[in-house]
Parts: C-alpha cells; sequence; structure tokens
C-alpha cells in the first residue's frame, strides 16, 4: 500500500505558475480546514444534543467515536485511491461526500441518524488531508516547498482554536444544526476552486489493494471500541465481553494477514524496529489521555459550572493557544536536543493538570480550569511534535511512505477507544454518585465526583506515558533491522 506523499512529480507536467499553486494550496486548505474544525466543533454541543434528542451521553458520545473510526478506515486508502482514480478526483469527491454528510447531520431526526451521517462525513474527511498535502507537495517547486507545505500548518493551528468557540456561537444563538451546516458553503467554495485550478495528474499503477484488511481492520477496532465503551459501564457485562473478545479475534488475524502479506493494508513490520515500538506506544498512552478528554472539559464547564456553550467555547482557548506556542517551539528543542526533553515536558504538563482536576470543587475559581487548560495544550504541542518527529526518525528510510498510514489511522482509533471508555466510565460513575446522592441531598458534588474520578483515570493514563518518555533514546539506525515488504 503507497502513501500519497511517496509519489514523485510527473516528469511530463511543467512547473505551473505561482498563482495556479496558490490557488491549488487554497483548495486544499479550505478542505483540510473544513475537515480540522468538524472534529472539535461537536465537542461542545454534545450536551446540546443530549437534551435535544432527550438520549445518554454514552449513546450521544458515539457521534464522535464513529466519525474517527471511519476516518481511521480510509486514511490507509488514500494512497491506493489516488494512484488508482487520480488524486484530484478523489479529493474533490472527498470533499463532496463530506460535504454531503454535514448536511444530512444537519437534518438528522435521530442519534441515530447523527451517528450514521457522522460515518459518512469521516469517510469522506479521511483523505483529504493526505491527498491535499501530497497533492501540494507534487506541484511545489522544490525551492519552495517548505514555505508552501508550511502554509498547511494554519488550518491545523487555527481550526481546534476556532471550533469550540465557533461551536458554541452557533448553539447558543443560532442552533446546532449550523455546526453541521456551516460545511455546505465552505464545502462549496473548495470544490468550485479545486475544479478550476487543482491540476490534473495522470494514474499510476496501483498497487494490490489488501481486501482482507480493508474488511477486517475496521471490524475488529469498531468491535473493541464498543467494547471499550461497555467496559465503562460494566467490564463483566456480556455487551462488554462479546465486544473484546469477538473483537480480540478479528485484530489478531487482521495483524497476522497484514505481517504475511507483500503488500498489506497497514505496514506492521516496522514493529521490529526497537525504537519504532517505544514511540508508537509512548504515543498512544499521549493520544488516549489526550483525546480521552476532549469531552471531559466541554461536559463539565456546561453542566457542572453552568457555563453557556459560547462561553464554554470562550473558556477552551487557552488550551489551543498553549498546542500553537509550545508545538512550533518543539520543533526546535528537538533539533538541537532530540526527542526526549520537550517529550518529557510535555507529558508532565499534561500529567500534573489531568491530576490537578481531580481535585477540582463546585468552588473551584475559573483561573483554575483555565490554568490547567493551557498546561494541557502546552503539553500536547509539546509531545505530539516530538513524539511524530521521532517516530518517523526511527522509522528504516524505505518504509517511510507506508508507515505514515499506520500512524495517522492508529491515532484515530486510539481516539475512538479512548473517548469511548473514559465517556463510559463517567456515565456509569455519575448513575452510582446519583443513587448515593440521594441519601445525602448534595447532588451537585456528586455529579461532580465522577468527573474528578475519570481525570484521575486520564491522568494514571498520562503518568504511564510518561514513565515510558525516559525510554526514548536517540533513534539507532534500522535498515537492517526491518526487513523489507514482502519479506518473510
Amino acid at each position: 500500500m503507497t502513501n500519497p506523499t511517496s509519489a514523485h512529480i510527473p516528469q511530463e507536467q511543467g512547473p505551473l505558475p505561482m498563482n495556479k499553486i496558490i490557488a491549488s494550496l487554497v483548495a486544499v486548505v479550505i478542505g483540510t480546514f473544513m475537515v480540522l474544525l468538524d472534529s472539535t466543533v461537536v465537542n461542545v454541543a454534545i450536551p446540546t444534543l443530549v437534551n435535544y434528542f432527550d438520549s445518554s451521553l454514552h449513546l450521544i458520545q458515539w457521534s464522535i467515536t464513529a466519525y474517527t473510526l471511519s476516518l481511521s478506515a480510509v486514511i490507509p486508502l488514500a494512497g491506493w485511491m489516488s494512484d488508482k482514480f487520480s488524486p484530484k478526483r478523489v479529493f474533490l469527491i472527498s470533499i463532496g461526500l463530506f460535504t454531503l454528510g454535514s448536511v444530512l447531520c444537519a437534518f438528522a431526526q435521530t442519534p441515530q441518524q447523527v451517528i450514521l451521517f457522522r460515518i459518512l462525513q469521516g469517510l469522506g474527511g479521511g483523505m483529504v488531508s493526505p491527498i491535499g498535502m501530497a497533492m501540494v507537495y507534487r506541484i511545489a517547486p522544490p525551492e519552495k516547498r517548505g514555505s508552501i507545505i508550511g502554509m498547511l500548518g494554519i488550518p491545523l493551528l487555527l481550526a481546534p482554536a476556532l471550533g469550540p468557540v465557533l461551536s458554541g456561537w452557533m448553539v447558543e444563538y443560532v442552533s446546532w444544526q449550523w455546526i453541521f451546516l456551516i460545511n455546505l458553503p465552505i464545502g462549496l467554495l473548495g470544490l468550485v476552486i479545486g475544479k478550476k485550478y487543482l491540476p490534473v495528474f495522470p494514474k499510476q499503477k496501483a498497487p494490490t489493494l489488501d481486501k482482507t484488511g480493508l474488511i477486517l481492520g475496521p471490524l475488529a477496532f469498531a468491535l473493541i471500541t464498543f467494547g471499550v465503551g461497555e467496559g465503562g459501564v460494566s467490564w463483566s457485562s456480556a455487551r462488554t465481553l462479546s465486544g473484546l473478545i469477538i473483537g480480540g479475534a478479528v485484530l489478531l488475524v487482521f495483524i497476522l494477514s497484514c505481517w504475511r502479506k507483500a503488500e498489506p493494508l497497514l505496514e506492521l513490520r516496522v514493529f521490529r524496529s526497537s525504537d519504532f515500538r517505544r514511540g508508537i506506544i509512548t504515543s498512544w498512552f499521549m493520544q488516549a489521555a489526550m483525546y480521552g478528554t476532549v469531552l471531559l472539559f466541554p461536559l463539565l464547564l456546561q453542566q457542572i459550572k453552568g457555563y453557556s456553550p459560547f462561553t464554554t467555547g470562550l473558556i477552551l482557548l487557552p488550551q489551543a493557544i498553549g498546542s500553537m506556542i509550545f508545538m512550533p517551539l518543539a520543533g526546535r528543542i528537538f533539533d538541537k536536543v532530540g526527542a526526549r526533553p520537550p517529550l518529557i515536558a510535555g507529558m508532565a504538563l499534561m500529567t500534573s493538570g489531568l491530576f490537578a482536576m481531580t481535585f477540582l470543587r463546585t468552588d473551584t475559581p475559573l483561573l483554575f480550569i483555565l490554568v490547567v487548560l493551557f498546561m494541557q495544550g502546552s503539553g500536547m504541542g509539546l509531545s505530539m511534535m516530538s513524539l511524530n518527529t521521532y517516530v518517523l526518525n526511527a522509522t528504516p528510510r524505505h518504509l517511510v511512505s507506508r508507515v505514515t498510514p499506520l500512524t495517522s489511522a492508529s491515532q484515530q482509533v486510539i481516539a475512538s477507544f479512548a473517548i469511548s471508555g473514559f465517556t463510559g466510565f463517567l456515565a456509569s460513575r455519575m448513575k452510582a454518585n446519583l443513587t448515593l446522592s440521594g441519601t445525602n441531598g448534595n447532588v451537585l458534588e456528586a455529579s461532580l465526583t465522577p468527573f474528578c474520578d475519570t481525570f484521575f483515570a486520564a491522568a494514571c493514563i498520562a503518568c504511564a506515558g510518561l514513565a515510558l518518555s525516559f525510554f526514548i533514546r536517540k533513534p539507532q539506525p534500522v535498515a537492517a533491522e526491518v526487513s523489507s515488504p514482502g519479506a518473510s
């Protein structure tokens, strides 16, 4: 399976004029921004959706979990689709599919419909970023490639910051449907600009598609995610055990299939590199703690502290600001001293912030939460930048293009596990504590305690990631350590 970023610039196509390069970049930025924005706007709206549909948090959180799972399902297909049908066509179809899913979400009448249409969004959105990045790489002149690709960092930084604020404003002053309808004009604009200015690349010979992996992988991840979510309620229930046991068995078959095939859906041979194993396992702990708490803060601020959706979005800004400040700083530190110092600092900030949230009380000042959110964002920026670069450096050069889908897809899967698990745990603790509160009447404290318990669970996971950070070393030469694809 190839990754689109590994494709070469066609020799028969001359360099594009700068105005067409910029126009193409605008189309890619619009598409990427739209998808990234939608990854954050739903978080603030979750309490509103729970009330609107008179549903449970455990069910509504699947609108996020299903979205991330569908993203992970199509990311590995980006390279194959580009080679088979041309990048421009796949990019435009992906934006169209994402836009259609957004409109359908806005008109959903039940939670189940929201979840179904969010899956449609994810199937379209998963290929927008990797294919867009590949096209920009292919059309950018080598001497200006760094600065042009750097402009793609704009949506990466702006979308997480604007998402909660925009979502809060729409939910409070317009309606929740507009967090999805806003994608209609953005998507149409991206389609028009993309159709007019994106160059047509010749189709290439596509590698053999791993159809077995394409079926087994998403099925295994969905079943395990379901089991983890139900485990938050009861680890001994039939639903939990069925999801984990059947999903685990399917996952085992999927791993064996990927390991034996010459061109698997996900390249797992890279795990033979000890440095890669250290890096990606550490990143899984970091991502579980990070993504698992994305719903906790909006729920806490609205349900316990009583803030409006728009105010909640503004309160969440320090998290994005911290990430925006420290992500580029982490890159400079990495270049000078390697991954371990910024990674340890980042994981320490995240762990400290999450442990601090376990001491939250009903009279805790807002400044305390703002400081914790800034610590979280700063820790994310330091850790994510360092780990992503470290994992790429620890990958054998001949497998770099094949590992990008693996790391991207695994990130979405871990996010799904964490969100489902933590919300299930929070819901079960809420039910237990509210039952107990009937004896003493302190309902507000009983509602706050489950959040503290869930933050403590997340802090323990972050602490495990912090401990693993001390074992990160400078990657050793791995060219001979990992066999090439197709090796027995």
